[in-house]
């Protein structure tokens, strides 16, 4: 059987970096380290860092209740409000938000003080879709669907400045925007899905379209693993998405003669180099 699997596969650069900051946070600091929400969306990353003493922070309220320690800001980014928090409690901070994600902050910031009514197409109850609308200056519009789009009709007179969640599906943001300019709203664009994203996408996509069976591994909670499944399951129907081997249970076996692999940008190596052996092991 061929097993191809896709080279861009596992962590993207945004995603190292912050998993990396913890890691070296837990050998060089001898304060108790916080993350703002999980600092990936990987269930089995997240766990191992709690059992190095690493707690997770979810809510505002918490963070009041912290007098001392290192809080680090998580890979999805945070809000302003999240951010000026942590400093009122004297709190020691590390900010790995993903620098692709910092960019987008300092957009949408500057263009709403100018006026501009901004527009984030994404994933609305996304972390860093949450994290980009608290550098807004007044209220974001959120938009996901062609339908969401007639959110806009009341800021008709308005200039709009467009950005991208930077997992989000470059074909369907290309899509959105094309809707929204035929409309006629005064639009400035800015493609800020991340250039790894793309390829990830893109990757994924031709895989899929010549194997008999795809494994897409990543978190449960993971958007652009989710992206990555869809797009998978569009090319090949038998697509399979696991977080670990241990959920891998590939049916009519004996009739493939291929399988792809691919994994989102918060999986660790260590997890799809297992998946590798064991269906080259087992297939």
């Amino acid at each position: 059987m061929e097993v191809i699997v896709a080279k861009s596969a596992g962590f993207c650069f945004g995603v190292k970096r912050a998993v990396d900051s913890v890691y070296s946070e837990i050998e060089n600091s001898e304060k108790t380290i916080y993350t703002y929400g999980p600092i990936i969306h990987n269930e089995q990353v997240v766990k191992d860092l709690e059992n190095k003493g690493v707690r997770v922070i979810n809510e505002k309220k918490e963070i009041e209740a912290v007098d001392k320690g290192t809080v680090i800001i998580r890979s999805h980014g945070v809000s302003k409000e999240i951010c000026d928090m942590i400093d009122e409690q004297n709190l020691r901070i590390v900010d790995a938000t993903c620098p692709f994600v910092k960019k987008i902050h300092n957009i949408v910031r500057e263009e709403s003080e100018k006026g501009k009514k901004i527009v984030i197409i994404g994933n609305d109850n996304h972390p860093e879709v949450e994290g980009i609308k608290g550098w807004v200056f007044g209220d974001a519009i959120v938009i996901n669907s062609d339908t969401d789009i007639e959110k806009l009709e009341r800021f008709k007179d308005l200039s709009l400045c467009i950005v991208s969640q930077t997992t989000f599906n470059y074909k369907k943001f290309k899509y959105l925007v094309e809707i929204i300019d035929k409309k006629g709203y005064d639009i400035n664009v800015v493609n800020t899905i991340c250039n790894a994203t793309h390829v990830r996408q893109v990757e994924a996509k031709e895989i899929a379209s010549r194997v008999d069976a795809m494994i897409v591994i990543g978190g449960k909670s993971s958007s652009n693993t989710q992206k990555l499944y869809d797009i998978c399951k569009n090319e090949c129907d038998n697509t399979y998405y696991i977080q670990t081997v241990k959920d891998l249970n590939l049916c009519n076996v004996e009739s493939l003669k291929s399988i792809g692999i691919t994994a989102g940008a918060s999986t660790p190596k260590n997890i799809i180099e297992e998946v590798v052996l064991n269906v080259r092991d087992e297939f």
